[in-house]
């Protein structure tokens, strides 16, 4: 260890657990203790601050972290020069992007962006909602919403832009989708500066790998198994391989082993095959990390 300390923020509220499960798979333990902006890890040359996922990249912007997680929304809204470091495809709910949309009340005249002029809309993502609108042409109020955004219209606002993975709570409260203005996903993202450092760079490149081979594996088994070389072609006809499966000659030379990777919802699909077409001992593991 040379001293060093990397700053990484740990994104507060929705994404936390989230985060700390990926950390935990990639190899990471991140403990949140109650009250405290500072989780520990198991790292000594990793510093965690929790900061909400909205005011990362401005921290990461000006210094006051080196590194930390958020969502590409948050770095378009704060407008931040961070360097993109990588994305990471997960979120409270699913592992589809999330997407800001222009949502209003069912009865609402609004059909189209153009109807929207002149109007109220409540959003937190006001820079976001303010360049769409110029974009478009139009001009309307734009406010911030401090939160329950979609209680929000016809009294209080014609509109709001609001962020939603599946719609639900949008549907719930009597709210239809009029445009969708960006789809957002995690990014893990630097400051300019301390990637530029050679110590810090390897330091969040190590751990990016790590946190993508984490995510890469779910989802995913390995499957080993011997097999008669007179059958193999026919084997290995049933395997949807990630990647070619690897096939290792044995003692016996009219058997060989092999060793390849599934989608978890395949395997009680597969084994059954292979077994019928001459695969024996076959063994299911589980995967903690895929690293191309």
């Amino acid at each position: 260890m040379n001293g060093s300390t990397l700053k990484l923020g740990i994104p507060a509220g929705s994404l936390q657990e989230a985060t700390g499960e990926l950390f935990c798979k990639a190899g990471y333990k991140i403990t949140f203790a109650s009250r405290s902006y500072y989780p520990s890890i198991d790292d000594p040359e990793i510093q965690c601050t929790l900061i909400r996922a909205q005011e990362m990249p401005r921290y990461v912007a000006d210094g006051s972290l080196d590194c930390g997680l958020t969502g590409h929304d948050w770095i378009m809204e704060n407008e931040a020069d961070v360097k993109e470091v990588a994305e990471l495809v997960f979120s409270k709910v699913s592992r589809r992007p999330v997407r800001w949309v222009l949502a209003v009340p069912e009865d609402s005249p609004v059909r189209g962006v153009k109807d929207l002029q002149g109007k109220r809309i409540a959003t937190e993502v006001v820079s976001l909602t303010r360049r769409w609108l110029k974009q478009n042409g139009v001009e309307a109020h734009v406010e911030f919403s401090w939160g329950a955004t979609e209680v929000k219209p016809p009294r209080l606002a014609d509109a709001i832009v609001e962020v939603t993975e599946t719609g639900s709570s949008l549907r719930a409260n009597n709210l239809r989708i009029v445009a969708e203005l960006m789809q957002s996903t995690t990014r893990f993202i630097s400051n300019h500066a301390a990637y530029a450092d050679p110590w810090k760079r390897q330091k969040i490149d190590d751990l990016v790998m790590m946190l993508q081979g984490a995510m890469a594996a779910e989802g995913k088994v390995g499957l080993m198994m011997n097999v008669p070389a007179a059958v193999l072609q026919a084997v290995v006809a049933v395997l949807p391989a990630l990647q070619k499966p690897t096939i290792s000659s044995l003692s016996d030379p009219e058997w060989v082993a092999i060793n390849t990777i599934i989608d978890e919802n395949t395997v009680r699909h597969i084994v059954p095959q292979l077994k019928q077409a001459g695969a024996r001992g076959i063994v299911e593991y589980p995967l903690s990390k895929i690293i191309d």
